[in-house]
């Protein structure tokens, strides 16, 4: 068991972030989009240098403001060029919520899939993945001899059990002769992979602390293949005594329970981007001086309020060994933050539903898919990309276009089709909480700053194509667009050339303006309708102490949905876009998840 070391923090970072703990006000300042993973043409000229970084900084919530009220200037005198663009923006909306709900629906069913497999035999059997196949062909015959008699006699529920254990057979067999098939490099051995979860925290209690250790205890999976780094602040005496606690319970369970301690080094911005570069250059040299190779490392960067799935690093581990590539990838997970879901005031609820369902539709885009919250990526990548930045608040998001620069673009996101299961938002007191929810949404939008940064960047590194430089760019601005722009648009945008221009309002088209909007935006709310359905198969049970009441006000929840997303999700977007625009940058605050 190694000793305590210096080591590092965490608070977390933009879409990361999820950490207890009080609202603690940092006063250090996000440098954003501070130096590029490569040469600049303006290095050498401070002044340009930062001239141009003001002009990157403004233009995203110039654009965005631009949109907003362009409608209110072009209705006196173009009000058909205003209704047509509400129209056209609506329509977008209801293509964008169809695809959002038919990925929702796949990734679910994937998901339950996924989680339905055995994958830690899966992942191991990789040692020998012919004798393994032998074993299936061997199987097979008599799960379906005994599925055929379950069903001839009656027992009807037992034999779906039973075509269902054949399918899944089925397709691992698929997944087996396809690797046995593949040309090139050998699969590594599994026994020699080890899994290191990284867990950053600040003033969490040891409660909140102990469901994540736990979970991670009781995975599913080899205990001597395991190792747990818990990151503190040196300062933080309350979170040493809590690790310390945790070390005694259940440093039995892992091959390696570490603890870091970080003395917040000068010139960072205080935050869990920077308390990650700390605990992961510690972690590195731990490592390396245990006698581990690093590229037999994978880490997970998991929040403390996050508990693993027990299928986690057995599906993790077939997957980071399957892939050719796996140096050049980072593994996510979908986050469904479902763990205190019913201890939430309705708002939080729904921004949670909300949050969860993004996350699942991520998953189905990957060449779209960043890191959030909590994801994987091999000791050996992490070190060649220089660890995470310590100059910035968007902890995951920073991460990704960092390596995706490092690596010349060849760098992508794979989805894991696996639950992680977070904390939402839950203060002292409902306001506050409310407050908090406001807060964390908008350090969550700060990830705008990875604009400057990338368009910085991809003026460096000219050797990607350019094609995809401008094709992630134009993914990258218009999610921050969508998510600050999209309810002043649809809801207010049809509205606002009818109240200017009576004459407008008229005329065939200003009559059947408003008309139209609704017949897109019902169509928007019947896909709502099965997001609804989704979410209820995923998430925990209510309390069964709860009244009947309480019960119906659960279910009617989502009518506020419009409400509560346009103050809780889509203006502190608007409002981070502004403050960056203003150069008033963001202040790190941790979120309360008490």
């Amino acid at each position: 068991m190694a000793e305590d070391r210096a080591s590092t923090l965490t608070i977390g970072g933009p879409p990361a972030d999820l950490l207890v703990g009080p609202t603690v006000d940092i006063v250090a300042l996000d440098s954003s989009a501070s130096r590029p993973a490569g040469p600049v043409t303006d290095a050498g000229d401070p002044t340009r240098a930062r001239l141009v970084q003001r002009v990157l900084e403004i233009v995203p919530g110039l654009v965005s403001w631009a949109l907003i009220l362009s409608p209110l200037v072009l209705s006196f005198r173009f009000p058909a060029v205003v209704a047509w663009f509400v129209l056209t923006f609506d329509f977008y909306w209801l293509y964008k919520a169809v695809v959002l709900t038919g990925s929702v629906c796949v990734t679910f069913a994937r998901i339950r899939r996924t989680m339905a497999a055995d994958w830690r035999t899966r992942a191991l059997s990789l040692a020998d993945p012919a004798a393994r196949l032998a074993d299936i062909d061997r199987i097979v015959p008599l799960v379906r001899s005994r599925t055929e008699v379950l069903a001839q006699t009656g027992q009807h529920l037992a034999a779906v059990g039973g075509w269902r254990e054949l399918t899944r057979l089925d397709h691992e067999r698929r997944d087996l002769a396809r690797l046995l098939a593949r040309r090139g490099e050998p699969l590594p051995d599994p026994r020699q992979l080890y899994h290191v979860a990284l867990v950053p925290t600040y003033t969490e209690p040891f409660e909140k602390l102990y469901e994540t250790v736990r979970a991670l205890a009781e995975a599913d999976y080899p205990r001597d293949r395991l190792m747990v780094a818990i990151i503190t602040r040196e300062t933080d005496i309350g979170g040493r005594e809590n690790v310390a606690r945790l070390r005694d319970l259940f440093a039995d369970r892992f091959v390696h329970f570490f603890h870091i301690l970080d003395p917040l080094e000068p010139g960072i911005v205080v935050g869990k981007s920077s308390a990650m570069a700390y605990g992961g250059r510690w972690l590195y040299r731990e490592i390396v001086r245990l006698g581990f190779d690093p590229a037999d490392v994978l880490v997970t960067d998991l929040d403390s309020d996050y508990r693993v799935h027990p299928q986690y690093f057995g599906y993790l581990t077939y997957t980071f060994l399957t892939d050719p590539d796996r140096y050049r990838r980072l593994y996510q997970p979908v986050p469904m933050f479902h763990n205190n879901l019913w201890q939430t005031p309705l708002p939080i609820r729904l921004v949670a539903a909300g949050a969860t369902h993004v996350q699942m539709w991520r998953s189905l885009t990957p060449e779209k898919l960043i890191s959030f919250s909590s994801y994987a990526v091999s000791l050996q990548t992490v070190h060649e990309v220089d660890y995470w930045a310590t100059d910035a608040i968007p902890e995951d998001s920073r991460f990704y276009w960092k390596s995706f620069f490092r690596y010349s673009g060849e760098f992508r996101a794979v989805p894991l089709f696996i639950p992680i299961y977070g904390d939402a938002v839950r203060a002292r007191s409902y306001p506050r909480t409310l407050v908090q929810q406001y807060t964390q949404i908008r350090r969550w939008a700060w990830g705008i700053t990875d604009i400057p940064y990338y368009i910085r960047n991809a003026f460096a590194h000219r050797e990607i194509p350019r094609g995809l430089r401008i094709r992630r760019l134009i993914d990258l601005w218009m999610d921050h667009i969508n998510w600050a722009i999209a309810p002043f648009v649809i809801v207010f945008g049809s509205n606002v050339p009818l109240l200017l221009n009576p004459a407008f309002a008229q005329t065939t088209l200003g009559q059947n303006l408003p008309l139209y909007a609704a017949w897109l935006l019902t169509g928007a709310f019947c896909c709502l309708l099965i997001l609804v359905f989704v979410e209820e198969q995923i998430a925990p049970p209510r309390p069964s102490a709860w009244s009947l009441p309480h019960r119906a006000a659960s279910y009617l929840q989502w009518l506020a949905l419009p409400l509560v997303g346009l103050i809780f999700s889509n203006l502190p977007a608007l409002d981070a876009q502004t403050r960056l625009m203003a150069g008033r940058y963001l202040e790190y605050r941790v979120t309360e998840k008490a």
